[in-house]
């Protein structure tokens, strides 16, 4: 028993963990972003409710209640559990239960036949003197927390992406409505050239020219179905269903939506606190520094402690003869490896240096992410109000050319010319309507605002 007692003092050392201890980043930012917040209302409630449609609300909760993505990234959370359960389990003592039993029978000569039985327990214990299983409870939890906050990511690109991918479903559909009036104005166009060739008062080539324009927007409605099949299909994949089971899109009113609000854009230092891609790659960087502590471990002494108490079964008015206990100590310590613990650590402590420079590139993507949205954002605004200006203007401009044509006051070049501006302008304007809802829609995205009521995104459970 004396080589026990000899290595007990080193169980005065579990108090200690080595490697380094994980610092949060506290990183230098800018007091606020170089671009304007966009000059609208902060919108009350969850952010996408801000384009007051119930057809993208209802969206949205279809994603958030089916979407694959998001039903995998609960089951790694549900794993990450269960791993740091496995992990905490590694500083209790191991008892197993062993029963042992056998029999033997003369063959020749004069022996003794008979059976034999033995019962007992068998314990192992590893304790925790460097704090190498603390360190790997450390990682799992830091890993567990990563994979939280990846969890809030997903919902919060998936909300996005759906909101993203109905404004583009609304465009494609305004797109084809507006094709439609584009090619009732042509063949209206069409049909006044063609009689004034019929009577002599219009060439041939005009005739070729309207034909011509009338064909080519006709060519465009294709692309425009390909489009609006895709958005759809996209659709019905973020909310977790099967495209050609996909309802609920039947009856809506063919309407790009106006944001009725707009996000409070904050200061730089929010991000930390809202990003939950950039808080999980803090995580990342907690749990890649508590590797170094298990890496560091690895270079000490290890103490482990093996007991047994056995006992033969005897015959039934004693069940148990001969109680044997054992208690037992190894210590194994590490002569020469060929420097492959001290590698080990070298690779510890370089991917945690990975893991801190990982971190500082989402913050500048999460930065710059900001300042784009809201540099497109205040160009948008600015474009709109002439766009405005350009689609009244040209109305005017084909409604005095299109009845001063028809006295035979003005050239079909001009009519043409008028046509083309009015429907290009039309359509610039429903480009721009739709892109400021995308832009909203990426400054939400990159801010990291809440797809929950819960403010706190991804506090890890």
């Amino acid at each position: 028993m004396k080589p026990v007692w000899l290595a007990l003092p080193l169980l005065t050392l579990s108090a200690c963990a080595v490697g380094p201890d994980h610092v949060v980043p506290d990183p230098v930012l800018p007091p606020a972003y170089s671009a304007p917040a966009p000059a609208l209302p902060v919108a009350d409630g969850l952010w996408w409710q801000g384009f007051q449609d119930a057809t993208l609300d209802a969206l949205v909760t279809a994603a958030l209640a089916g979407n694959l993505d998001m039903a995998v990234a609960r089951e790694r959370l549900v794993e990450a559990n269960a791993l740091i359960d496995a992990e905490t389990a590694g500083l209790r003592p191991r008892v197993d239960a062993e029963l042992d039993a056998g029999g033997s029978s003369v063959l020749s000569g004069s022996g003794n036949a008979g059976t034999s039985a033995s019962t007992g327990l068998v314990l192992g214990f590893v304790p925790d003197i460097f704090g190498a299983q603390r360190r790997r409870i450390e990682r799992a939890e830091a890993q567990r927390d990563a994979l939280a906050f990846d969890q809030d990511d997903i919902q919060r690109t998936t909300v996005a992406t759906v909101a993203d991918r109905y404004i583009d479903w609304q465009r494609s559909r305004a797109r084809l409505e507006l094709l439609d009036t584009s090619l009732a104005l042509q063949q209206q166009t069409l049909d006044i050239v063609e009689r004034r060739a019929e009577a002599g008062l219009s060439a041939d080539l005009d005739v070729q020219r309207a034909a011509a324009d009338l064909a080519s927007t006709r060519a465009q409605k294709g692309n425009l179905e390909i489009a609006l099949a895709s958005a759809r299909r996209d659709l019905a994949i973020l909310t977790g269903q099967a495209p050609t089971g996909f309802s609920g899109l039947e009856d809506v009113a063919v309407q790009l939506p106006d944001f009725a609000g707009g996000p409070a854009s904050g200061v730089p230092a929010d991000l930390v606190r809202q990003r939950a891609d950039l808080r999980a790659a803090e995580r990342d960087l907690a749990a890649a520094s508590a590797a170094i502590g298990v890496a560091e471990a690895e270079l000490y002494p290890a103490l482990s402690i093996a007991g047994s108490l056995t006992g033969d079964l005897g015959a039934a008015d004693r069940i148990v003869d001969d109680v044997i206990a054992q208690l037992g100590a190894a210590l194994s310590l590490n002569l020469t490896d060929g420097g492959e613990r001290r590698a080990n650590v070298r690779a510890a402590e370089a991917r945690a240096r990975q893991a801190a420079l990982v971190y500082q590139a989402v913050l500048l993507d999460a930065l710059g992410e900001v300042e784009t949205a809201l540099v497109t954002i205040e160009a948008i605004e600015a474009q709109s109000v002439e766009l405005q200006r350009a689609v009244t203007a040209s109305e005017q401009a084909f409604d005095q050319l299109n009845a001063l044509y028809r006295e035979g006051l003005a050239s079909f070049i001009d009519i043409l010319d008028a046509q083309r501006t009015l429907i290009s302008s039309r359509q610039s304007q429903l480009e721009s309507r739709a892109s400021h809802a995308k832009a909203i829609i990426s400054l939400y995205r990159a801010l990291g605002a809440p797809v929950s009521p819960d403010p706190d995104p991804g506090s890890p459970t």
